[in-house]
């Protein structure tokens, strides 16, 4: 393993898939670190986005994928969504051999054309998605409080990495991009710039080899910014780029940009928790809007940590996103899934992580302060309160989790209060 190289919480992840599966298909945004992390486990490698053999690589790939394929396992094949044929030709390779851990492909997009796949993958492949660094892998958090533990026992007690309002605004437009930690605090920010730029510019017409309009998909990023953390629907958005001053544009257009920024794992929007409940409550069941990253919100609205720090109420829309983010890889590392819950007479609650043992967590994101803190144990035990136990687990922990603070500790009523930068796998 590479002695420069910070370790990810998917090194592990990726370690028992290759146990697991024939083929680990590593995806997420560009940049977050997925090659990187892949060529720690890897024996040998072929980049297909080189430019100087990527003719070459697709034209072999098309005519004969099983020399793409040769090498020492496990191979990793970079960007394999540029030659879909792979899909099956490492399938097939794989069936052969009998044996997991021979590849692994990654992907900063979902295929443009997947007709030449027709295998699902099922019993061969096994799916990991990397997102950007959360605190506890960048540095910026103690760990010292564990999101395992929390399963466990419930109760959090430990001291938060020193991190005030300003660093937290910083940490935020600065996201968790790896590249970005060993730069300056200037270059650092125009990284995250950078990334925004690249996606409308570039990236999101690449995805399928369909131009899009740059200027549109900038506007869409800004109106998704400002609706970060709610459960809107494209057609309010579609309302908001209007009265930005764009001309008029049909739903479908909207629906195509969005699903095109999906695929290039841009935004990453967050389903609705449905519990037994002891009463027939509705529950809402549209999606959180949430980007993978919080730098792409603050780029996208052109503002920077001083900005953050003179709106508090941008800050803790911000912040949530982060809070999102960080609680999706530590989730993942458990086998969980991180969900939102919101009913019919407005009781809401951030985050719910879930378990596939059955077991969850509820959790409500706070920037911090008494009264902040008091209104989220409020939500979360009024949330606790209306599930039925006798059909589902009772919570294992009821947390808010803070943007600020010294210390993690568990309150009388059982609450816990954890600052994020004390929080981990």
């Amino acid at each position: 393993m590479d002695k420069k190289y910070k370790k990810r919480i998917a090194d592990q992840l990726l370690s028992e898939q290759l146990e697991a599966a024939g083929v680990v298909l590593v995806q997420g945004p560009k940049w977050c670190g997925k090659t990187t992390t892949a060529q720690q486990a890897a024996r040998s490698s072929i980049f297909l986005d080189n430019p100087a053999t990527m003719k070459a690589n697709l034209m072999l790939a098309e005519a004969n994928p099983e020399l793409i394929l040769d090498g020492k396992t496990p191979r990793l094949v970079d960007e394999w969504q540029l030659a879909p044929t792979l899909w099956d030709a490492a399938r097939f390779v794989v069936s052969q051999r009998g044996l997991p851990g021979q590849f692994i492909f990654t992907g900063s997009a979902v295929p443009a054309d997947r007709s030449s796949i027709t295998h699902t993958g099922t019993g061969r492949f096994a799916w990991l998605t990397m997102r950007p660094m959360s605190l506890q892998e960048s540095g910026d958090s103690s760990a010292s409080v564990s999101l395992g533990s929390l399963f466990k026992t419930g109760k959090a007690a430990g001291i938060a990495a020193d991190i005030d309002v300003d660093r937290l605004s910083f940490l935020l437009c600065r996201g968790g991009w790896p590249g970005s930690l060993q730069l300056s605090d200037k270059a650092a920010l125009l990284q995250a710039d950078n990334y925004v730029d690249a996606v409308v510019n570039s990236d999101i017409s690449r995805v399928d080899n369909t131009t899009r309009n740059a200027g549109f998909a900038h506007k869409l990023l800004r109106s998704y910014a400002r609706y970060q953390g709610a459960q809107v629907s494209l057609t309010k958005i579609a309302d908001d780029i209007l009265a930005s001053g764009s001309n008029s544009f049909s739903v479908d257009t909207l629906y195509d940009y969005v699903n095109a920024l999906k695929n290039i794992f841009v935004i990453e929007d967050m389903e609705a928790w449905s519990p037994n409940l002891r009463s027939k409550t509705a529950i809402r069941t549209s999606d959180t809007r949430y980007f993978i990253d919080p730098s792409i919100a603050t780029s996208a609205l052109g503002i920077g940590p001083d900005d953050l720090i003179k709106d508090l109420n941008t800050l803790g829309l911000v912040f949530e996103t982060m809070a999102v983010r960080d609680l999706r890889v530590y989730a993942d590392a458990l086998g969980g899934k991180v969900y939102h819950y919101r009913d019919k007479n407005g009781l809401e609650c951030d985050a719910i992580i879930h378990l596939r043992n059955g077991r969850y967590g509820l959790v409500e994101v706070k920037l911090g302060g008494d009264s902040l803190i008091e209104s989220g144990a409020k939500t979360l035990k009024a949330l606790a309160a209306k599930i039925d136990t006798d059909k589902m687990n009772a919570p294992s922990f009821m947390m808010v989790l803070t943007g600020v603070g010294k210390y993690a500790y568990t309150r009388a009523d059982g609450v816990t209060v954890v600052p994020i930068s004390a929080l981990g796998v």
